[in-house]
């Protein structure tokens, strides 16, 4: 009888300890689940039509291809960007929920009094699809002026501000409109939308004057002639662009902010995965068939690691903290 309730403990502590053992194995076996497991959805944070949709579209039609899923192209935008990565960061971090970020959200963590996330600590950096540089256009029918100098004289005699249009309050246009106005001393009127798609509808109806905008969504008017390009707003000149000057050539010494765009996950997605989608993205920016598509609407492909990624981040967001504060940029 003794020996009988010591094999009925012994089989009871057996099973315990596997229970125990499949406990501790639960999260290692989440992990190692098939990703992905079911669409992907790779959230905007503008509307369509702009640069950050172009580039979504362009990597997520290559990604569905090589993962085996479809990629989806996710719309979210409002509040300068801040919308789409709220709704990331709160996602669930399996790798089915992603971001294509951009320079706009390293400026939106000074800009914004109170963000309802925090970028570096709530976001997982995966990669940087491309740098795009920034152009100052005008409406060529309705603003004359054929360089900065005479925008800057044209701005000056005007008897009312001059308008130019930004992607929304805290995004690289506004900081980059900011600046303009303390290195040529002109007084502008901002006017922010929700993207690049409405404002340059406005830009070229001449609701607005003039705007600083990334190059892939003008590129197209500027060769039609309907806008006219005065400088870009990085250190070296655009490819697309030869002919335009950059700012500092134009005589704005020190100027150089372009834009980047890249990809990144809710915080707490397994390491596994954000490698794998490092190493599929990577391969698709840096193939000559996405490079060219790149080239074509101004954009330079990048791919670079998470870790590289990460500290453009730091660096950006330490750049723009002071560009901010010098020039009083704040929103509630």
């Amino acid at each position: 009888m003794k020996i009988q309730r010591f094999a009925i403990g012994r089989r009871a502590l057996a099973a315990t300890a596997v229970a125990a053992l499949g406990l501790c194995a639960a999260p290692w076996s989440a992990a190692q689940e098939p990703w992905p497991s079911k669409p992907i959805s790779l959230v905007v944070p503008f509307p369509s039509g702009g640069t950050t949709d172009v580039l979504a579209r362009a990597l997520a039609d290559a990604l569905s291809r090589s993962l085996g899923q479809p990629v989806i192209v996710e719309s979210k935008p409002g509040a300068g960007a801040t919308l789409g990565a709220d709704y990331v960061a709160k996602a669930r971090p399996d790798g089915h929920t992603l971001l294509m970020g951009a320079v706009h959200h390293t400026i939106a963590t000074s800009v914004y009094k109170k963000l309802p996330y925090d970028f570096q600590k709530d976001l997982a950096p995966i990669t940087t699809v491309a740098m795009v540089p920034n152009v100052l256009v005008v409406n060529a029918t309705l603003t004359p002026a054929r360089s900065v100098a005479e925008l800057v004289a044209l701005a000056k005699s005007s008897s009312r501000e001059l308008a130019y249009g930004s992607n929304g309050n805290g995004t690289a246009q506004h900081l980059i409109g900011t600046q303009f106005q303390a290195s040529t001393g002109v007084n502008l009127l901002h006017v922010p939308y929700k993207g690049s798609g409405p404002l340059t509808t406005d830009l070229l109806g001449g609701q607005v004057a003039m705007s600083f905008d990334t190059i892939t969504p003008v590129l197209q008017h500027i060769k039609g002639g309907k806008l006219r390009a005065l400088a870009v707003t990085t250190a070296k000149r655009s490819a697309v662009l030869p002919d335009v000057p950059t700012l500092e050539e134009a005589g704005l010494k020190g100027f150089d902010i372009g834009t980047w765009f890249g990809v990144l996950a809710p915080a707490g997605t397994p390491k596994e995965i954000v490698a794998k989608l490092n190493a599929e993205m990577a391969r698709i920016i840096r193939s000559p068939e996405f490079g060219e598509r790149m080239r074509a609407i101004g954009a330079d492909p990048i791919g670079d690691s998470p870790a590289d990624m990460a500290a453009r981040i730091r660096e950006e967001t330490t750049k723009f903290a002071k560009l901010v504060k010098d020039g009083k940029v704040t929103i509630e």
